[in-house]
């Protein structure tokens, strides 16, 4: 988990990548988890690949991390990405499925772009992260050794929320790309026009859409507020400590990109927030705080 970021060339970022607050332990671990997952993502975004290519890619990949979960990752077509990934699964009997949910949601992307797709209501959109978000907070999780039900659930809320404001930040990048992530009933339902949102067109209508998505994001947020807190119960010493307050950093970057957004009166459409190092110092105040 992390701040959301822009998707494809600005890189993978809802994955912390091995800062300061990590114990030295698990940085290879996460370095390596960042690496695969942001490999896959330049598969599926970056280029001028066909959707067929990039599926076929996709799926080479996936033959290299079932391979890797087995045996040596030397001879494979990523031997970079996938052995220290192995290393990391050896050591730290990281869960599989949830490295191969980042890829469907990466396939995912291709066929929707591809197939010029949007989705039809939240429903979809929620089914979505729980497989380009969701396990990321998981896989952090599991190198810790926290794996109970409600710190998952809270867990799965934290990353949810990132990636929905992900979504609504980068809307100036993504329409144009073809990724269309407002759902059709929240279009139909604030009377907003396809046309106006292919144009990136800020109109009351579009405003007041994405001013309800933003709250909608919050609200999923909030749902993982206790998250910090109960790790810093269950992980005694300075790593309880450390884990509490990279995932409150996380939490109120998220906040925070939502604060800026709300002051541009919500026109994501049109223009990009932009984030300056002023932000963090608020993130990190609010969050030693929280």
């Amino acid at each position: 988990m992390q701040t959301p970021a822009a998707h494809g060339v600005d890189h993978y970022e809802n994955f912390p990548v091995a800062s300061w607050l990590t114990p030295a332990r698990l940085r290879p671990a996460i370095v390596a988890i960042y690496w695969f997952a942001r490999t896959a993502d330049d598969m599926a975004d970056e280029g001028d690949a066909t959707a067929g290519l990039r599926l076929a890619d996709l799926a080479a990949f996936r033959a290299d991390l079932l391979i890797c979960s087995n045996s040596d990752a030397a001879s494979l077509r990523w031997p970079q990405v996938f052995a220290p990934l192995r290393q990391a699964i050896l050591t730290h009997a990281l869960p599989v499925p949830l490295l191969d949910a980042l890829l469907q949601a990466f396939e995912q992307d291709v066929r929707y772009t591809a197939a010029g797709r949007w989705y039809d209501n939240n429903g979809e959109l929620l089914d979505y992260c729980s497989r380009s978000a969701n396990p990321v907070g998981r896989l952090l999780l599991h190198l810790y050794g926290v794996s109970g039900k409600h710190e998952l659930i809270a867990s799965d809320a934290i990353c949810s929320a990132l990636q929905l404001i992900n979504f609504w930040q980068d809307l100036s990048k993504d329409i144009p790309r073809g990724r269309y992530y407002l759902a059709l009933n929240a279009i139909a339902a604030n009377q907003a026009l396809p046309g106006e949102l292919l144009k990136r067109q800020d109109t009351p209508n579009t405003i007041k859409m994405i001013a309800a998505y933003a709250d909608f994001s919050a609200a999923i947020m909030q749902k993982g507020f206790g998250l910090p807190r109960s790790v810093r119960q269950q992980i005694k010493g300075f790593d309880g400590w450390r884990l509490s307050l990279e995932l409150r950093c996380v939490i109120h970057g998220g906040l925070r990109i939502l604060d800026k957004i709300k002051a541009m009166n919500y026109c994501t459409l049109s223009a990009r927030p932009k984030i300056t190092a002023w932000d963090g110092i608020v993130i990190f105040w609010r969050a030693l705080w929280h």
